[in-house]
């Protein structure tokens, strides 16, 4: 029940690591299936409508059920620790958040069980995606589109609840221009989200009416038009790419600069990159569309706009190599991980800027050099980040340091296999091979390729296995971590690991950017208080953001096999939970002083 009804953001953090990783491990699977029909020319292993699936379902999975959740543990287990503040803002709204997406993702991923999984690519494009069967058995739309707006809910209100925390909740001194490039990146990120989000949600609203209540939106044959979906998909699908690569920024500049034990060169330009990547990531959305017949004028604005994103990416690399040159740079498997993030993002930026060229967009389109291309900068970029971050910040989180030795050979496995699958997708792409392809032909010059890329899948697999044999490991042992074991710079490093329910004994004074760094070298060992000690309060845990979010989850059924009585009835129970939150004033309670140990723990 602790976990259930916990509204501590340490402990939420902990659960959207749980469930993000247990949808990757399940996104991960379904590339290596897919993979491995593509082993050899005319496999019959998972065709038609099962790759398909395989391939819908691993975008999706991937994108909003695997990527977005461990971002939000992240965000949520350091954010509030880097800014010195106790909590979130909203601590309920917080929990809301996670069961929502949780909910959303199981109700997606029934849909295996249940008639099948939706075929329509993860872009869900109609008229693929306003195909309903006339039996009344082929749902996996209905899934997709009701699973992702019960996720995208939660990952909504996260957002909204991160922009207020790091506006309101910041500790005394700790002004915009001193918060470390994480908050600053979970801040950009907070409101891409709030403005990307309404989007999808709009789309999926559409798309839900026109194939459960029989609207047109997109139906041609009734006046619709599905390019309209591509508009609403990509206006939201280019600030996601944003969404999940800035976190993975910010964290790249955390490690950089710790382990070269150097300030992060170039901070004021390194923060203002990030907000112009946000702001321009809104104003490319159509180079998605090149080929859908905007036109000469359409192509160009786009093609310009995207590679000026390129301009402020470039900033953020150069900063990063000139923060660990002349360095004491010590490759601990976070900083691994890092380094290694900087050149293979940096080749997916340059695909990117090939694909910015309308003409030759045209050629690329659709073929395996996309699928490259997206997965050296996700792969390559967010997932090596979300690494990176992992065994940084694990000792904080858990209060013990994942095995160094075991570290580095998840690393060189993942490395090697993740260039060894999707390097040569370049090269098969640029032959001609279309992506979403269940077979090929042989004799084509695409074997080799095809064969190099599921070998590397597999090598990644075994990456990943040995990482989880390095946290069970790990948890075997006692939460011995010492508050600060790679001599830190900012905040979350001058508190006990793990950190206490309450966080900051103390709200710390602020004096200047890299908080602790300064205090360090002033000679101090610990942040000066801002406060004297005295009573802290805290939010009572609830089980009512599960419950809400359970209700919705029924709901979700009634709409997808029509029983409207299941959906009201589950819609109901959501509001009743709303109005009983409402009415029933609960007040918290109070850590006295005196329940506190030296080390700042409660007794």
């Amino acid at each position: 029940m602790d976990w259930l009804t916990t509204v501590d953001h340490k402990k939420i953090g902990i659960l959207y690591l749980l469930a993000g990783g247990i949808f990757f491990l399940v996104g991960g699977i379904e590339a290596i299936l897919i993979r491995i029909q593509l082993l050899y020319p005319d496999q019959k292993i998972f065709i038609g409508d099962t790759f398909n699936q395989l391939t819908t379902m691993h975008g999706t999975t991937m994108i909003f059920l695997a990527a977005m959740p461990i971002i939000f543990c992240f965000m949520n287990a350091i954010v509030p620790l880097q800014i010195g503040a106790r909590d979130v803002a909203f601590p309920f709204v917080n929990a809301l958040g996670f069961w929502l997406f949780f909910f959303g993702g199981v109700l997606l991923n029934t849909s295996w069980f249940l008639g099948g999984a939706p075929a329509a690519g993860w872009t869900a494009y109609p008229p693929l995606s306003g195909i309903i069967d006339s039996t009344g058995t082929f749902k996996g739309v209905d899934f997709y589109v009701l699973g992702l707006q019960i996720a995208g809910l939660g990952t909504l209100i996260g957002g909204i609840n991160f922009l207020v925390t790091i506006i309101n909740m910041r500790a005394p001194g700790m002004t915009y221009m001193r918060m470390p490039m994480f908050t600053w990146a979970s801040f950009i990120t907070s409101l891409l989200i709030l403005f990307a989000f309404p989007a999808i949600t709009v789309g999926l609203v559409e798309l839900m009416f026109d194939r459960i209540f029989g609207g047109a939106f997109f139906d041609v044959s009734k006046g619709g038009n599905p390019v309209l979906w591509e508009h609403i998909f990509w206006i939201f699908g280019h600030p996601e790419v944003y969404i999940l690569i800035l976190p993975a920024f910010g964290i790249i500049s955390e490690i950089v600069a710790t382990f070269s034990r150097k300030r992060l060169f170039g901070y004021s330009s390194m923060v203002f990159a990030t907000a112009l990547i946000g702001f321009l990531g809104f104003m490319v959305w159509a180079h998605h569309m090149f080929t859908t017949g905007i036109g000469p004028v359409g192509d160009a604005i786009f093609g310009v706009a995207t590679m000026a994103i390129a301009v402020p990416t470039g900033v953020k690399i150069f900063n990063w190599l000139f923060t660990l040159w002349g360095g004491q740079i010590r490759f601990t498997t976070a900083n691994m991980f890092a380094t290694s993030f900087i050149p293979t993002f940096t080749m997916g930026g340059v695909t990117g800027i090939m694909l910015a060229v309308p003409p030759a967009d045209f050629q690329y389109h659709d073929t395996y050099f996309v699928v490259a291309h997206f997965h050296y900068v996700i792969v390559g970029g967010l997932v090596l980040g979300l690494f990176a971050a992992s065994y940084y910040w694990w000792p904080k989180m858990f209060g013990r340091l994942l095995n160094e030795t075991l570290g580095k050979i998840h690393f060189w496995t993942f490395f090697i296999g993740f260039h060894m699958t999707f390097f040569p997708q370049h090269f098969l792409g640029l032959m001609g091979m279309p992506r979403r392809v269940f077979t090929f032909q042989p004799g084509v010059g695409l074997e080799q390729g095809n064969f190099i890329s599921t070998i590397g899948a597999f090598l990644m697999g075994i990456g990943t296995i040995v990482f989880l044999i390095n946290i069970i490991a790990a948890s075997r042992k006692p939460a011995t971590a010492p508050a600060d074991p790679w001599d830190g710079r900012t905040l979350e490093w001058t508190i006990p690991s793990p950190a206490p329910e309450y966080n900051f004994k103390q709200t710390p004074l602020v004096r200047g950017y890299d908080a602790f760094w300064k205090e360090k070298m002033a000679g101090n060992k610990e942040m000066t208080p801002a406060e004297p000690l005295g009573s802290i309060h805290m939010p009572s845990p609830s089980i009512i953001p599960f419950l809400m979010s359970l209700g919705l989850f029924v709901a979700g059924y009634g709409f997808m096999y029509h029983v409207y009585m299941v959906s009201i009835l589950g819609i109901a129970f959501t509001f009743v939970c709303m109005m009983f939150r409402s009415i029933y004033d609960d007040h918290g309670f109070h850590i006295e002083p005196e329940e506190l140990n030296d080390k700042g723990v409660k007794a």
